[in-house]
């Protein structure tokens, strides 16, 4: 039996008690379905038609001594209560939503279940794994090649090389002794000249022969002018200095004072 059959049509007494209305998951799929079997774009269904078939489809359900699950019904008041808005003038200052907008949102909500069935119709059509295709027994391996890019200024090029070179080479740094002239080698010297230098002499003739220029010469003067200063201190050696940056002159201490 079509359960989409007026109510009209006469019901065999007896007949098999049907719990699957042919999949359907619930009243909007039915309404979908009606809505369908007017055969016109869903832009353009005619809302009252659709009550009418559906109040129809649950009455036929009824009389079959079915279960009728309860949205169902709900949804059956709830279209009685849209036809007579539509059919009725709208009230002055009313609030709620007027029939066309009812109207115009259940035709929304069965254009957007249309569409996902369709999508969801579309998905079950492609090709299956294992079913319709059917995957190598012996995976094949993938090439991979790779073209390094380098995108570098001059300065990093130029560090990469030295850097490079420097790994290649490892030179010790040798640092050669440089003659330094310390204050106990001008203390050693002094103290071998002392009791010889009655007359007075100046700090430069003290000083190490063939001495050669730079920082030799002058650490040869200030660790003797160190040491002259130590000798003075403990009363061995007399220093004079005639005026400012003058030169300095040295003599062994005299007994007589």
């Amino acid at each position: 039996m079509d359960p989409f059959e007026s109510p009209d049509s006469p019901i065999e007494p007896g007949s098999d008690l049907v719990v699957d209305l042919e999949g359907y998951e619930g009243p909007i799929d039915v309404l979908l379905a009606l809505a369908r079997q007017q055969k016109v774009d869903l832009l353009h269904i005619s809302i009252l038609q659709l009550a009418d078939q559906y109040v129809a489809f649950i009455a036929a359900a009824r009389s079959l001594r079915l279960e009728v699950a309860a949205d169902y019904l709900v949804m059956a008041a709830w279209l009685a209560y849209l036809k007579s808005r539509l059919l009725l003038p709208e009230p002055d200052e009313d609030d709620e939503p007027s029939g066309p907008e009812l109207a115009e949102a259940l035709a929304f909500q069965l254009r957007r279940l249309e569409a996902i069935q369709q999508a969801g119709a579309k998905v079950m059509e492609l090709p299956r794994l294992g079913r319709d295709v059917f995957a190598r027994g012996a995976p094949e391996g993938v090439k991979v090649t790779r073209i390094p890019v380098y995108d570098l200024s001059l300065y990093e090029l130029l560090k990469a090389y030295g850097d490079q070179q420097r790994r290649g080479h490892h030179d010790l740094l040798e640092i050669a002794p440089t003659e330094i002239h310390s204050v106990d080698d001008a203390l050693e010297r002094l103290g071998r000249l002392l009791g010889r230098l009655p007359d007075w002499q100046t700090l430069v003739s003290f000083l190490p022969a063939s001495l050669s220029g730079g920082i030799v010469f002058r650490s040869a003067v200030a660790s003797t002018f160190v040491a002259g200063l130590e000798l003075a201190k403990t009363g061995q050696l007399e220093i004079r200095q005639s005026g400012t940056f003058g030169p300095i002159y040295f003599r062994s201490q005299s007994k007589t004072g």
